[in-house]
């Protein structure tokens, strides 16, 4: 049984990312090409939605697992690890996109993507 402190922590990112994945099939896909690196050998429009039906399928998963929470956790972290470079290509070719219209902003970003990973995994150990 995980601590309130982690069900919390995971049931904001497990809804997060939903949302997340459903604005990238929606609202915000405009902005999330943005994110796209131009190395990718894949449509920017296809990766976008690809990416959004992953996020929708690990925010349910992080919502809704209860035996393989941690390997779920494991996932999404390698996950948010694997759409780093993303980030990184937007701060580097400065790409607006949410809010992200200067070189501060999109650096500072950067850093926001180990507290996911941190999330990930801590909200989805069991408690020693």
């Amino acid at each position: 049984m995980s601590t309130p402190a982690r069900r919390i922590g995971r049931i904001l990112l497990g809804s997060g990312l939903v949302f997340a994945g459903a604005a990238h099939l929606t609202f915000a896909r405009r902005e999330f090409r943005a994110q796209v690196p131009e190395s990718l050998p894949l449509d920017p429009d296809t990766t976008v939605v690809a990416s959004g039906v992953v996020e929708i399928g690990l925010g349910t998963a992080l919502l809704a697992a209860r035996r393989r929470r941690g390997l779920v956790g494991v996932i999404a972290a390698l996950f948010f690890v694997a759409v780093f470079p993303g980030n990184v290509s937007q701060w580097m070719h400065r790409r607006d996109g949410f809010g992200l219209d200067t070189d501060m902003k999109r650096f500072v970003r950067l850093f926001f993507q180990p507290v996911l990973v941190a999330v990930a995994l801590w909200s989805t150990r069991r408690p020693r």
